[in-house]
């Protein structure tokens, strides 16, 4: 399966994905210049790192062009703990991955002050190729 598809620059919009300087973006603010008298509109993009949120990337393409897009994938665990900076969680085939680190200091912090509050949590894995970190979590409900 490819990482990246195709798509015309003029089609990504804020809160989607896109390849900015050859990194999986999720696009922050998108303007977009007149026709001017060479021809093309263009697009100026503006994007953070999908897996290091602290990089912001910029990027400009004509609005007929192609541009990449990140296929990433999304997969939920349970967080069965936290030794350092590094989560054990299990899948729902109960195999255990220990091997993710945290990356994002906002997100993590407030994961660990849920977790040290003893809440049950689903934690979701955002990956592309062998990059992946967590994106989301949420508390399970019983």
């Amino acid at each position: 399966m490819s990482h990246i598809i195709p798509a015309q620059a003029s089609s990504i919009k804020k809160g989607q994905h896109a390849m900015l300087k050859n990194r999986p973006c999720k696009i922050t603010n998108v303007s977009i210049s007149k026709t001017g008298k060479h021809g093309h509109a263009k697009c100026h993009f503006v994007g953070v790192d999908v897996f290091y949120p602290a990089k912001k990337y910029e990027d400009i393409c004509p609005s007929t062009h192609t541009m990449n897009v990140p296929v990433l994938e999304r997969t939920e665990y349970q967080l069965i703990d936290i030794e350092e900076d590094f989560l054990s969680l299990l899948d729902e085939d109960g195999h255990t991955k220990d091997d993710l680190k945290l990356r994002d200091m906002e997100l993590d912090n407030k994961l660990k002050d849920s977790f040290d509050n003893g809440d049950d949590l689903m934690v979701t894995i955002l990956s592309w190729g062998d990059e992946e970190a967590v994106f989301s979590y949420r508390v399970e409900r019983e």
